[in-house]
Order: C-alpha cells, then sequence, then structure tokens
C-alpha cells in the first residue's frame, strides 16, 4: 500500500533509530554510526547517526553550509569518512570505493545535473547499466549476436524506465537540449537504471517552479511506489519535504540537531533556530 501520511509511523529502534513500521520487520537498508569527516582541519561532519528503513523517503535538511551534500558524498564514497561505520544492506562499505557501492546498491543524482549532454536520453540511460552488461570489446566489435541482444534488451528497459516520467517519445532528442526540469527527471531514471536500493536525491527540485516542483513531487511518489526503494532527498523546498518524507533529519554544522516527523521537526526549536536564528 502507498504511504501516506495517516497511515505512516515512525518506529523507534534498539538502536535509537526510527523507521516506518512498515518496514519494521526488515533490516534497514542504510545504518550511519558516529560518521565524520574533517575537512582541512574542520570537522564537516561529526557524530552522524542515521538509520533508513528499506522503503522509507527521509528528509536530509538544514541551513546552507550544514553538511548535507558532505554526507551524501560520504555515503558514495567521494570522501572516505574519517571516523564512524556505513553499514548498506548490513555489509560495511568500509574500503569501498565509488563505483563499488554503486554496485552494492547507492544510486544519487547531483546538485549540478551530470548528464552527457551530447548523448541522446536514451544513451544516457542506458550508460548506467553498464554493470548488466554481459558481452566484451570483440563482440562489440564484431557486431555478434549476444552483442545485439543485449542492446536491444538495454534500449527497451531503458524507454521502460524513461516512461515513468513520461519521457520516451524524446528518448532520441539530445540530452543537453532538454529544459532545465526535464534535464533532472533524466538524471533520476538514469539513477534508477543501476537498480539501487537507495535513492540519494542531492535538491532535486532546485530551479523548478511550482508546477514542476508538484509534478516531480507525484513522480518520486510513484518511483518509490513501483521500485518500493528508500529514498533520501536534500531540499530547501520545505513543502515538498514536508509533504513527501516520512521521517526527517536536521543538520546544522556538521552536526543533527533534530530528528523526528514532518510535525515534529516544524515545532522544534532547535530546527526554528538554526533556520531564522535566535529571537532576541
Amino acid at each position: 500500500m502507498p504511504f501516506t501520511k495517516s497511515n505512516t509511523k515512525l518506529i523507534p529502534l534498539p538502536s535509537k533509530g526510527m523507521v516506518p513500521d512498515r518496514d519494521i520487520e526488515r533490516s534497514p537498508v542504510l545504518e550511519c554510526i558516529n560518521l565524520g569527516i574533517t575537512l582541512g582541519g574542520i570537522k564537516a561532519v561529526e557524530d552522524f547517526n542515521l538509520t533508513i528503513g528499506r522503503t522509507e523517503i527521509a528528509g536530509l535538511i538544514g541551513p546552507n553550509g550544514a553538511g548535507k551534500t558532505t554526507v551524501f558524498n560520504l555515503l558514495t564514497k567521494v570522501y572516505q569518512p574519517t571516523t564512524g561505520t556505513i553499514l548498506l544492506n548490513g555489509k560495511d562499505t568500509h574500503g569501498m570505493n565509488t563505483v563499488q557501492v554503486n554496485r552494492a546498491g547507492i544510486a544519487r543524482t547531483f546538485q549540478n545535473i551530470r548528464l552527457f549532454k551530447n548523448l541522446s536520453v536514451v544513451d544516457n540511460v542506458k550508460v548506467a547499466m553498464n554493470n548488466e552488461m554481459r558481452y566484451n570489446m570483440f563482440s562489440a566489435i564484431l557486431r555478434l549476436p549476444n552483442y545485439r541482444r543485449e542492446e536491444i534488451a538495454a534500449h527497451r528497459r531503458a524507454l521502460k524506465l524513461l516512461s515513468i516520467f513520461d519521457m520516451q517519445n524524446i528518448a532520441d532528442v539530445r540530452a543537453g537540449s532538454l529544459p532545465y526540469g526535464a534535464q533532472r527527471r533524466l538524471e533520476i531514471v538514469r539513477a534508477l537504471a543501476t537498480n539501487p536500493s537507495l535513492l540519494l536525491l542531492d535538491e532535486p527540485a532546485a530551479g523548478m517552479n511550482p508546477s514542476e516542483t508538484a509534478e516531480l513531487m507525484d513522480s518520486i511518489r510513484k518511483v518509490h511506489e513501483m521500485f518500493q526503494i528508500a529514498i533520501i532527498l536534500i531540499e530547501h523546498d520545505m513543502n515538498l519535504v514536508m509533504n513527501i518524507c516520512e521521517g526527517i533529519c536536521v543538520l546544522n554544522f556538521g552536526h543533527i540537531i533534530a530528528k523526528g516527523t514532518p510535525d515534529d521537526i516544524q515545532s522544534n526549536p532547535a530546527v526554528i533556530e538554526a533556520y531564522l536564528g535566535r529571537r532576541k
């Protein structure tokens, strides 16, 4: 059953984390334990503890410079943690690089769109399926039958993924010529093509108008319902966060200052102070 605010409850775990009630019988998809990193002598993130349920939609919010994207970079091994542990599907990701952690189940988008702008829309999606291809360079050069079979299957799957965002009809359009909102959606489709168990969205609504943001919200819900995966999003649009996230974690100066439901977060004095400043 798709989640709504009326049928979802966060349940505390012995580890002091919280997951949606529907995920309580399953191991968390992600556990961050005392995670931290020092950059240039400054503790950019410190003592970061977070548990994400297997089908949870969670928000990571905070003022500019709070350390949100740094956390995403730690999870995807753009940065290696200075301290702490990351468990993905119960497996310690220590020593993994970005490729390995993607194969293990984490996919992400970026604040600044990173598409192959001179490739077609469908080819941008197929690039992400590289791990699934079962042919070698020799087969590709000679266009052997197994190469053709793999390419046809990849093309069909890419079109199916694009149809989630009603983009299948522009599959052959050059990615760089798409409107901004469509490029954002394409980046999400490409991330989904890697078969993640955890999808990280870094400011997916940045630069979108209210209509595009509403459409994005519906698309995220659709992705969640279809794939039954966990999603964490960094976002400054509080209307989007409060209407789509089940659990929210608030960062400020690299430290967690609050965790809870949207209702908890909206009334939390520490969160209000972080965003608006201390009342004189």
